[in-house]
């Protein structure tokens, strides 16, 4: 099965003073490839201008956006059409330039301790995909998913220390505790096609973990499943920094910026 979804991302910030210098990272813009194929695609600036693209290590879109100066009000919005296969999760073969060694490595945000660990211990020895189907289970029983309890800057460790957390944090605890088990795994920012509402005000995260005989296969810990048809694969890497949908930098505008962001994702 094939689904067709239109996907518009749309960010406004607004400055209290005029900005003197701002530059930012996008990966906002979906992968080709592995059971996705991009119909149409565009990024659209007001108040700043598109100004270089590249591909980078983990094989993601980046865009450069500029701020024009003495700007106080920047617009950016991405949009588009994605063609979706169901492949049941499986990604398949590893690409790009990173090697498939970079995502066994522990990160800041993925760094093992005493709470991986402890859960590790309850599953039993690792072995294969059932072991990373019930590993995904485990951490859904024992973080449930709760709003607004998280930082963008909390570690695997802090969320499982918590007892609570969002999709962030569910895929940063699979990640740690998949390298420890000794599967390379990675992080994966996306769209996310929901059955209630076409309207969200954020991007959605998942893990991917590396299976022999498989290749790269994915794990959404906060629903339970593994990705199908509704899910749209944009940025991948070792953790929520590699794969963040904007990174930059600001000289100017004031301290008190603020931020909408609006999602739609629906099928065409």
């Amino acid at each position: 099965m094939t689904r067709r979804l239109q996907i518009t991302h749309s960010t406004r910030y607004r400055f209290p003073q005029p900005v003197a210098y701002g530059l930012q990272q996008l990966r906002k813009t979906p992968k080709t490839g592995h059971g996705q194929t991009i119909f149409e695609w565009q990024t659209q600036v007001q108040g700043g201008t598109r100004q270089l693209i590249f591909e980078d290590h983990h094989h993601n879109t980046v865009e450069l956006i500029g701020f024009d100066r003495h700007a106080t009000e920047v617009v950016i919005t991405c949009s588009g059409v994605v063609l979706v296969e169901n492949a049941n999760g499986v990604v398949g073969g590893h690409r790009g330039a990173a090697p498939l060694w970079l995502y066994q490595r522990a990160s800041a945000l993925t760094r093992a301790g005493a709470g991986v660990r402890a859960l590790l211990r309850g599953l039993g020895d690792p072995g294969d995909l059932a072991w990373l189907h019930g590993l995904m289970a485990a951490i859904r029983a024992q973080v449930p998913y709760v709003l607004g309890v998280s930082d963008a800057n909390d570690s695997a460790e802090m969320a499982l220390a918590r007892g609570a957390g969002v999709c962030q944090d569910h895929t940063h605890i699979f990640l740690s505790c998949a390298r420890e088990a000794g599967f390379p795994a990675r992080y994966v920012s996306g769209y996310l096609m929901l059955d209630d509402t076409t309207q969200q005000t954020a991007m959605h995260a998942w893990a991917e973990a590396h299976v022999p005989g498989l290749g790269w296969v994915g794990f959404d810990v906060s629903n339970g499943i593994c990705p199908d048809d509704r899910y749209v694969r944009v940025a991948t890497g070792v953790d929520y920094s590699d794969a963040a949908p904007v990174t930059g930098t600001r000289i100017g505008g004031g301290t008190a910026e603020t931020l909408a962001v609006q999602i739609q994702v629906a099928q065409q």
